[in-house]
């Protein structure tokens, strides 16, 4: 069997386990461990433990179980309702300003945990009951809440970054540094797009009623300093970071230490927060190193096929396909698989091929995660069976149907469509800010 064949057979039986349910580390792990003992026989058992070696060697995945404990601190002990109270107060006067608010507490949301669906999870169970109270259009809302908490995979510091930099071999700094400006464009299109629309049609979303508008300012000053506490943390751990005073695992354990006594401080670290946190912590980060030595292994075995040269001769001479040609394939496959599979599975599926192929093509790394984390953005909302659809499915009210849910989301992916050809046009909107903090 040529080693072109063998590469398909091991796609098609990946896939062919996930489509029966199957765990993505368990599907990814055993095709590449079953192929690397026919391939090599007993040396094929020194591939999982390489990968094994190399996952616990690397010293940036540090970071992930200290921002995702700092999340699940600042949303357990209630300091996100804190955000999103501040924002109803200082937005609430102007047409869509709650809405405006809710894309500004995911864009905190998400600097704070760093993954889709905490952020869903807070915009669903604070965010859109006070919206639809106060008369706000649900398909609107709805919209809303989806592409703010996307903005999770983005922001930094992003999870799926953190998993993309060890399948890909760049530094996780660099990957988040580089999701800062291109997610706060994306942000900012959602605020403008918000305030033109209300504007035009102030009955998608009113502004509060007098009564609710008259607030003292001692209690608008107070709520000021309570929701700007996560601000607070934030800088605190980025700040260092961006300076060159600390390094990126040194901030993430700043980060966590300031999320934790600020929960001290406010008297709300009781027994309950903190081992929900923990243990939700340790569910996550062993979740993600689990599917990271799966794809190592998987990676290994490709490497040792040379499938990705194959492929890029199949495209390159055979075919005769530029670069960006090839390029944009590659975002219109991660769209159709985002249809069925959530951002981690399209990863660790593609990325032993598309990553040394993008290398090869030319690209830079950097910012290929950029485009790759937008596409999965776009993915996630993309009908019939994007993530966030049916994570909104589950957490809306009774009151939002299916049909509001999958009616609300075609602006918003205008938008992230809109992004990902600004960013694939202008790389230095990704590339800048890493380049800069990196020089000095």
């Amino acid at each position: 069997m040529s080693y072109g064949m063998i590469a398909i057979v091991m796609f098609s039986s990946m896939m062919l386990l996930m489509i029966t349910g199957q765990r993505v580390f368990a599907a990814i792990g055993a095709v590449a461990s079953v192929a690397a003992i026919v391939l090599w026989g007993t040396g094929g058992v020194e591939i999982p433990f390489t990968a094994t070696m190399k996952l616990m060697n690397w010293y940036p995945l540090l970071t992930l179980p200290m921002f995702i404990f700092m999340g699940y601190i600042l949303s357990e002990s209630k300091i996100a309702d804190d955000l999103y109270k501040m924002f109803h107060v200082w937005m609430g006067p102007m047409p869509g300003g709650l809405a405006i608010g809710t894309i500004g507490l995911m864009v905190l949301v998400s600097a704070m945990n760093g993954l889709s669906v905490a952020g869903m999870a807070i915009g669903a169970t604070i965010a859109l009951p006070e919206l639809l109270k106060r008369k706000y259009d649900k398909r609107m809302v709805t919209g809303v809440i989806q592409a703010g908490s996307s903005l999770g995979i983005l922001v930094p510091p992003s999870v799926v970054l953190v998993l993309y930099a060890m399948i890909a071999r760049q530094p996780v700094g660099q990957l988040w540094l580089a999701g800062v400006i291109p997610g706060l464009v994306m942000a900012s299109l959602f605020v403008i797009y918000i305030a033109v629309r209300c504007r035009m049609n102030p009955s998608l979303g009113p502004a509060l009623e007098a009564q609710e508008r008259d607030v003292p300012m001692a209690e608008k000053l107070r709520l000021l300093g309570a929701g700007a506490l996560p601000f607070g943390i934030f800088a605190v751990m980025m700040v260092p970071f961006v300076n060159g005073w600390t390094s990126l695992v040194e901030s993430s354990a700043i980060g966590a230490m300031a999320a934790l006594l600020a929960a001290i401080v406010k008297g709300r670290l009781t027994k309950k927060v903190f081992e929900n946190s923990v243990r939700s912590t340790l569910a996550i980060s062993c979740m993600f190193m689990w599917i990271i030595l799966a794809a190592l292994g998987f990676g290994a075995v490709f490497d040792g096929l040379g499938a990705v040269k194959s492929i890029e001769a199949l495209f390159t001479d055979q075919l005769g396909l530029s670069p960006w040609t090839i390029l944009i394939l590659m975002q219109l496959s991660f769209l159709i698989m985002g249809t069925f599979l959530d951002d981690t599975a399209m990863l660790v599926i593609v990325a032993p091929l598309y990553v040394p192929l993008v290398h090869a093509l030319g690209f830079d790394l950097i910012w290929y995660g950029v485009l790759y984390t937008i596409t999965s953005q776009i993915a996630y909302m993309t009908p019939p069976f994007g993530y966030n659809l049916f994570l909104m499915r589950a957490m809306a009210p009774p009151e939002i149907s299916l049909r509001d849910i999958y009616g609300s989301i075609g602006p918003f992916v205008a938008i992230m469509v809109a992004s990902l050809i600004l960013i694939m046009v202008f790389p230095q909107l990704a590339l800048w800010l890493p380049e800069y903090v990196y020089a000095r």
